[in-house]
Order: structure tokens, then sequence, then C-alpha cells
């Protein structure tokens, strides 16, 4: 099967908004048209910086991709690219249009992403993991003139012509890529060229310290910004070979593929670290060895976790914060620098604010960061880009305390509960209950009393029949009484984004139903 023509081209174009007027999307924008003129920048294209640039150094035969037991060259993965860009050319695709993305992790998504960028076309991956209804929501919303799936191997047959990148600048649009829907509808995050390098010059070099004798394995899916700079972006930069694994993430299975491809570099989020510890608790074979850093992100690594972890396996994890506004992880801990329960302290090459109420800087309130790899806004969401992208700074949304330029994080702003006239954070909550050894998951909101006072409500998934007494005596030990779970409910599963994000406004809704 060929690409799908999801769309007539005439409407998939998007040639004119609602309003009427024309669709900037629809050839390569600038940064400088959402502030006014600005100078473009020099140009670049991010696909010649990464499989096109380790073969220009002479390094075309060394390893970029492990996939099913194969090896794929640097040189193989630039014909791979190649031979995609030509095929969405003979398609009729046209810089600036977007083609999405509905692959598995796989040298045939690399190729494509990497393929449609070099020809100025924007690449939009799209979760393999959702369900239909939110699929075709993101593919209308984002206007994809084509889609490419897993049975369109014809894109990559063998072309014997190089392609030319295209004359994109650095300030041109590179990608999009979906918000993971935690606080509701995702929205598409607009992504430059220069700036999507980033994450290799800021967390890659000075975190990571990623280089080209590494091997680097990453559970989060390249359809989520985490995931794409893990096992694309980062690694193919510094000339480093990458594990790639097509199905949805196991414990079992991420343990028998580490042993196998032997990583030296882990990026995982806590749901899947968590899940990893028990599986290895519970007797599957688990060696390390190859292991020389473990990295988490995609929501806040509670510090019971990081603990075991590092007990049980002498390697601490560096948590960090970031997301798909941001980039990638502007502030993390490092190797020599690690404190559980902190986000750790900002990377070279980003800003980061505490903003209180009254709008100043503060010790406690929301973070707003900036920096080398941040988005411009969303597509076709005015309100929520002015709310979120202010005078270049992300305003993340979550709440952080700021000591000694460390961070902690408290939780969402809108995920934060006022009980008794005092404010309480979920995360404390939730790291007082991950503590005890039955609780694998946890979750915390507010829930009304029956005089409509809003208190604590704890949500767990537990591994054994713990008796809730036990919970009950633990959270009256360690925190104070305002703070305590009024409800503490057993469940077997909590609500997640297709990341591994638990969604407390499903609790929420669901606790108002």
């Amino acid at each position: 099967m060929g690409l799908k023509e999801t769309y007539q081209r005439e409407d998939a174009r998007g040639l004119h908004r609602r309003d009427g007027s024309e669709d900037q999307c629809d050839r390569p924008p600038r940064a400088g048209q959402a502030r006014g003129p600005q100078v473009p920048l020099a140009a670049f294209n991010l696909a010649s910086a990464l499989a096109d640039a380790a073969c220009a150094v002479g390094h075309g035969g060394r390893p970029a991709l492990r996939y099913a037991g194969e090896t794929v060259s640097y040189r193989d993965l630039a014909a791979m690219q190649d031979s995609a860009a030509l095929g969405l050319r003979d398609r009729g695709v046209r810089p600036g249009e977007r083609v999405a993305l509905v692959l598995r992790d796989s040298p045939h998504f690399i190729g494509a992403f990497l393929g449609a960028a070099k020809i100025g076309a924007i690449p939009v991956p799209l979760s393999t993991l959702v369900r239909p209804d939110e699929l075709d929501f993101m593919l209308r919303d984002c206007g994809a003139t084509l889609t490419i799936t897993d049975a369109d191997a014809d894109l990559f047959v063998d072309r014997p012509a190089p392609v030319v990148a295209a004359p994109t600048s650095a300030d041109d649009m590179c990608f999009w890529q979906y918000s993971s829907g935690t606080t509701g509808a995702p929205k598409a995050v607009i992504h430059l060229h220069r700036r999507a390098l980033f994450p290799a010059e800021g967390h890659g070099r000075h975190v990571a310290r990623i280089s080209a004798d590494d091997r680097v394995y990453s559970t989060a899916k390249l359809f989520f910004s985490y995931g794409l700079n893990n096992s694309l972006v980062i690694p193919l930069a510094a000339g480093a070979s990458v594990v790639l694994d097509p199905e949805r993430f196991s414990p079992d299975r991420a343990w028998r593929l580490i042993a196998a491809e032997r990583p030296t570099v882990l990026y995982s989020v806590p749901t899947a670290y968590a899940a990893l510890l028990a599986a290895a608790e519970a007797g599957t074979p688990a060696d390390i060895a190859p292991l020389r850093v473990c990295i988490s992100a995609g929501e806040a690594l509670p510090a019971p976790l990081e603990e075991r972890w590092h007990r049980r396996f002498g390697l601490p994890i560096l948590d960090g914060i970031g997301s798909t506004e941001i980039g990638y992880i502007a502030i993390s801990n490092t190797t020599d620098d690690v404190t559980p329960g902190s986000s750790g302290r900002v990377i070279p090459g980003y800003e980061a604010r505490v903003v209180g109420p009254d709008g100043a800087d503060a010790t406690e309130g929301t973070l707003w960061v900036r920096g080398g790899s941040t988005a411009v806004g969303y597509h076709d969401r005015p309100q929520a880009t002015a709310t979120a992208f202010r005078d270049g700074w992300v305003v993340t949304g979550d709440r952080y305390r700021v000591e000694n330029g460390r961070y902690y994080h408290l939780g969402r702003d809108d995920d934060m509960l006022r009980v008794g006239a005092q404010w309480v954070s979920p995360l404390e909550v939730e790291s007082v209950l991950l503590s005890h050894p039955s609780v694998a998951e946890c979750a915390v909101i507010g829930r009304a009393d029956a005089d409509g006072l809003l208190k604590v409500c704890a949500y767990v998934v537990l591994r054994d029949a713990t008796p809730p007494s036990e919970l009950d005596d633990l959270c009256a030990e360690r925190l104070a009484r305002h703070k305590r779970p009024r409800w503490i409910e057993s469940v077997d599963e909590l609500p997640k984004t297709a990341t591994g994000k638990i969604q407390r406004f499903r609790l929420r809704e669901e606790t108002r139903a």
C-alpha cells in the first residue's frame, strides 16, 4: 500500500482560516512572524545535521540503529531518509505541508521524519497507542496532506539520487508534536529547525554526556517529545547508536532487550522505572551492568522510587523537568549532583523563574522556562499560545519551590489543593504513600465531603492486599492533619496518557460524575 491521502488536497493544505485569512502554515513560516519582523537566521535543516553530518565526516559505516537484531549504519539511514524524501516529493508533498507519521518505533519512523524535514515539509508524529477518535482528532487538527503508516514500505524503495536539503532557515518550522493531554485535548506544538537540535547541545552534552561510543535505549516512544529526542535528535547528533523497540513497553520485555542489546544509557519515565523495579524484585533477570546513566522525565520522579532503584542497582536515576513546549529537559540532576525528590538545577542554555501570583519572582510559584529548544506556540490555538508563551518564556503550569538553585516539583497549578485554607501538594502526599512497599502507583486529587468542603482523596494501585489502616497510619505519621487523605481508594489501574502520565483530571471527572 502507498501513502494514504487523508484529505482532498484542496482541503488538506488549509489555505484559508475560518476567518478567511491565509494560513501561514502553508509555507515554511518563520518564528519572527509571531512577534513582528525579524531578520531570518542562516540556512539550516535539521536532517542535514544528523545522518548526513555523520557521513560527511567519514562515519557512514558506524552503527546508527539497532532494530530486531539488525544494524542500520549511518550511511544506510541517510539513504533511507533520502528515499523517503524523494517518495514524499514524488507524491506532491510541498514545503510547509504537514505529513502525519502514525508509525511504531522503527528505522522507517526515523527515515520518514528526517525525509519530510529534509524537503521542508513538516513531520507530525502521532501516537499509535491512542483511541481511533483521538487519532482522528489529531489528523484533522494538523491538516495533514498525507499520512504514513507501518504499511508504507514502498516509501523507502532505493532511489539512486541523493537529496539536496530544502533551503530552510533556522527559524523555519521543522516539526509539530502533540502535547500529551494531561489537562485536556492535545495541542500541536510548533518546533523550529535550529531549536530542534538544541537538546543535543544542552542535556545531551551536559547531563547524559552522550558520545559516539554510547548505545541508548528509550522506553519512551518516538511520537512523544521526550522519546523523539532520546532516540533521534540527541544520539544521532553525537554519532551514537540507538536501540529501537516497536512494541509497547513491558518490564519483562525491556529487561530482555537490555540484556541482549547492552545499552549504556537508559531513558525512561517514573511509571516505567517503577515497573522495571517491581519486575526485578519479583525475580525477573535484571542486569544493568552495561548502563552508565539512567535518566527520567515526563513526570516527577518520587524520591522513594529513586532511592529504592539506587539501593538495588547502585546507579541513581537523574530526574529532570521538561515538556513538549520546552522541547526537552531544561532542569535536571546530574551524575555528580543528585538529590532525590528534586528536579535538579537549570541546564546550561536555559533560564528558569519561579513566579508568584503577583507576577514577581518568588521562592514558590509557577515555573517559567526559556532556552534554546523552546517551541514558538500552538497551531490554531491563539488563546492557549498567549497563555503559555510569553516574551520567549514557556509558562509551564507546574508549581515549583526553588532552594539554593535547586528546583522541587510541587505539582501542577491546576492540581494544587486548597484544604482548610492551606495549600496541599498532591505530590507530597503521593510520595508518602509510594514509600509503602505495597503501593505500586498513586494519584491524589481533591474531593468534596458531605459539607461541600474539599478534602484529600488518594487512589492507589496495590501490589497485595494491604489493609487501608496501614496506609492511614503511615500518613498520620508523616503528614500534617490537613494533608492526610480522607479517602484512600484501591483501584486496578490509574488513567494515563499514551505516554504514561497520570491524568488526574480524569479522576476528578469521575469523582464529580
